[in-house]
Order: structure tokens, then sequence, then C-alpha cells
């Protein structure tokens, strides 16, 4: 039976907390068992754990994890803030596997997830679970939500994303685990991803494991003077999705443009990670400890098409005889590339340590627009996002 949810009214409106209840074409009377969910604009967390859900307008207080269940769905309506309180919680938004998520944002209305402290790490991000495949093992668990991810389903949909800021993540879920802008685990390539920043988080702003998806009109922003990030963009465990229009820039010493592995325990684990990125810009400072653009690593695969690299102490960085080998079959290029204030275009060692030259990586283009319009901000970026002026 399909069920939607509806709006119950009453004394709980008045101090903000919103019933919500589980009612079938069958049955009109609400459901009064454990699916009950409230939300509450002011005490904003929990189960989702069927039907759908739809926040509609103005701002949300998150005080906990909220996670969707399988089988529910969370809508967002343009214009809505969700923002995290400044507590000693665990804060995030998880889609598990099997459930979604649609973010209804526009240009003019985008939706955003922020933080009560605009700090980096104030909370955790969001962070989608699918069925796509991985090389991690047939299914795997989440590294921060302990959510199942993974299976064999290429197309799985974990709902539609766009225009959507999330802003001061990365919050440390353990001394070692801490949550990116936007994870994807295993997720498909019947989900939606378009017109997305991540700003001012203090671990990855973008991190696929896995899967298919595919992402276009992505941005991250690192500024803080006090912030030592990780890198604006990484994946690993066998994605092969396509990424289009990227602009990454940072001015504080965080780590790479890119980071990409294929599989750290296993360099040939399938699938191999092998997206193809078109349209790409990152910019450096020149500066920080992992200076490098492009780290392109542990049996990665890839081509990237149109790109510009600026400010960063090495273009593109390749590790490890796969990789050295991919360049030659073809599998693992950079083609038309600018680079600005870069002093080292490319290098490359083997697994052993010892160099390798791989300057057949790259190809220049004088001329290139990554992202759309070189180092500056591309049309297609203004207007929804923040700190880019």
């Amino acid at each position: 039976m399909k069920k939607t949810f509806r709006w119950m009214m009453g004394i709980t409106a008045l101090v903000g907390a919103v019933v919500v209840t589980s009612c079938s074409k069958d049955d009109p009377q609400p459901d009064t068992d454990d699916n009950e969910f409230v939300v509450n604009r002011d005490d904003l967390k929990g189960e989702i754990a069927e039907g759908e859900v739809v926040l509609e307008s103005g701002t949300y207080k998150l005080t906990g994890a909220l996670v969707v269940k399988e089988g529910a769905k969370l809508v967002i309506k343009s214009g809505v803030v969700i923002e995290a309180k400044d507590i000693d919680q665990v804060r995030y938004i998880g889609v598990s596997r099997g459930a979604q998520i649609d973010v209804q944002g526009t240009a003019s209305s985008p939706v955003v997830f922020t933080a009560e402290k605009e700090q980096p790490g104030a909370w955790g991000g969001l962070v989608l679970c699918g069925a796509a495949p991985i090389n991690k093992g047939e299914t795997a668990k989440s590294e921060v939500g302990d959510l199942d991810y993974g299976g064999n389903n290429i197309s799985d949909n974990s709902g539609s994303i766009k225009y959507l800021r999330i802003e001061y993540s990365g919050y440390s879920y353990t001394s070692e685990k801490e949550f990116n802008g936007l994870s994807l685990f295993g997720v498909g390539n019947g989900t939606v991803i378009e017109n997305v920043q991540v700003h001012e988080g203090s671990d990855d702003g973008f991190e696929w494991f896995g899967g298919t998806v595919n992402a276009k009109n992505l941005i991250v922003s690192n500024f803080d003077a006090e912030l030592v990030g990780d890198d604006l963009f990484d994946w690993t465990e066998g994605w092969t999705g396509n990424g289009e229009n990227w602009y990454g820039i940072r001015t504080n010493d965080g780590n790479r443009g890119i980071e990409a592995d294929n599989n750290g325990n296993n360099h040939t684990a399938t699938p191999v990670s092998n997206p193809t990125i078109k349209n790409l810009t990152l910019i450096g400072n020149g500066a920080g400890g992992e200076n490098q653009a492009l780290k392109l690593r542990v049996g990665t695969k890839g081509n990237f098409e149109n790109v510009v690299l600026a400010n960063w102490g090495t273009g593109i960085d390749v590790e490890h005889d796969e990789g050295i080998a991919f360049i030659t079959d073809g599998s693992l290029s950079v083609k038309d590339v600018r680079f600005i204030d870069v002093p080292v275009k490319a290098k490359g060692k083997k697994t052993d340590g010892s160099e390798a030259g791989i300057n057949g990586v790259f190809s220049e283009k004088a001329d290139a627009t990554g992202a759309g319009a070189g180092i500056d901000v591309p049309e297609w970026a203004k207007g929804w996002t923040v700190g880019l002026d």
C-alpha cells in the first residue's frame, strides 16, 4: 500500500512541534504504532521509518542524528534551512540504503544545511547510502553512521539533490573518523546530484565510496585561516560515475584538490575506480602538507578533460605500479590542462618508491576553461553560493 503523511494540527503546533503519522488509502485512521514520527522545528532528530516526511519552509534545529530508513523518504522544499545546534551531540543527516531524499532547492532559493556555530567541523554533514557496486565487498558499513551500503544495482536511486549548500561540516565522530560534507556510499546513477556547495568543512568536501552516481556543478570552498582541512574531492572503493563542472578553492593549508584511490588493501579490486571528470578547476594556496592538485594512487583509473590547476606545488601526482600502467594504456589521463603557478606539473612514483616519468599522463591547453571561467567563479555558481565573491 502506498502511504503518505498528513500534518496533525493541534496543541503541538503551538509549541513548534508537528506530528506526522502514516495513513493508508485503505484505512483513513492514523497509525499509532512505533512508526509515528514527530517533526519539531526546535528539536529535529530521530528515524523516519516509513512513508514521506516534508519539511515545508523556514528553519529547523538539528539536535541529533536524523536518519531516513529503508522505504522512507525525506522531502525538503526550497528555502528550508536545517541548522545544527551547538550541543555536544552527533548531528548529521543520513539516508539509508533503500531510502530517498529529495532536496528541492532552486538557484534563487537554495536549501541550506548549516550550523549554529559557524566554524568548520561544527556538525556532521549529509550521508547517502545506496545499493550500487563497491569493491570493499558485496556490502559494507559506512565509516560514519554505521549504515549498510553496496550491492549490484548500478541504477539504484537514492533520490535527488538540487541547489544545496552544506556549511561547517566535518564533525569528528571518533578520533579516527570525521564526517565529510557530502558522503556517497555505494550510491547509484539513478540518483540526481546537481548544484551542491560544501563551504568551510573540516574534512573532505565530497567523497565517493564506490557506486555509480554522477555529480554535476559541485563546489568546495575553504577559507578559514585556522583550518587545515582534508581534500576538496575524494573517491575510493570503485567509483565509476561521471563528474561535470567542479570548482574547488582553498586559501588555507588544507590538503589536496582531489585524492583518488581504488582500494588501499587491494589495488586491483573490482570494480576499479574509473570516473570521467569534465570541466574541472582546482585552486590551492601553494602551501600545505599535501600540496598536490591531483593525487592519483592505489590503482585508480580516470579520465579528466578541460582542467585548470592553479597555485599547487605539484599538479598531477601518480603513485603505484597500477597507476603508471594505466597511463600507458590510456585509462588514466588528464587532457587539455592549463597550469597556473604550478612549479611541478607532474611526477610519479612506483610501488617500490622509485621515481617514474609520467609526463605522458597530461596534455596542455593554454585557454582551458575548467569549470567554466578558468580560475574565476563560473556563471552557474553565482547567486546560490556563499563565500566566492
